[in-house]
């Protein structure tokens, strides 16, 4: 099993940039596709972005391509979301998921075996 912790959430204004950090614990890392989901108040919890074991397939939701960019060190046992020209539809927690041998499409589809608590992102206009 994973524990994950996010983290590098915080205010930010609108066009700015940030960078979320999930941190997992163990030593199976490299077993479990990677995720980002986002809840905002008032809203169903969402995809945003997954990544293959080896990083080498991602996938991300139509309204953050070209703007986020996933990615994970395994040495660190670490996933990253880079988050750039963020609009106040940004605002959200952000959590971090993981699946045991999963595609990125299933982690996309919302199943994942593992999440952490979350971190916040609130973009101002």
């Amino acid at each position: 099993q994973v524990q994950l912790v996010e983290s590098g959430g915080g205010l930010v204004q609108a066009g700015g940039s940030l960078r979320v950090s999930c941190a997992a614990s163990g030593r199976t890392f490299s077993l479990y596709t990677m995720g980002w989901f986002r809840q905002a108040p008032g809203k169903e919890r969402e995809f945003v972005a997954a990544i293959s074991r080896s990083g080498s397939s991602t996938n991300y939701a139509d309204s953050v391509k070209g703007r986020f960019t996933i990615s994970r060190d395994n040495a660190k046992n670490t996933v990253y979301l880079q988050m750039n020209s963020l609009q106040p539809e940004d605002t959200a927690v952000y959590y971090c998921a993981a699946k045991l041998f999963g595609s990125v499409e299933a982690l996309a589809g919302g199943l994942y075996d593992f999440w952490g608590q979350g971190t916040r992102v609130t973009v101002s206009s």
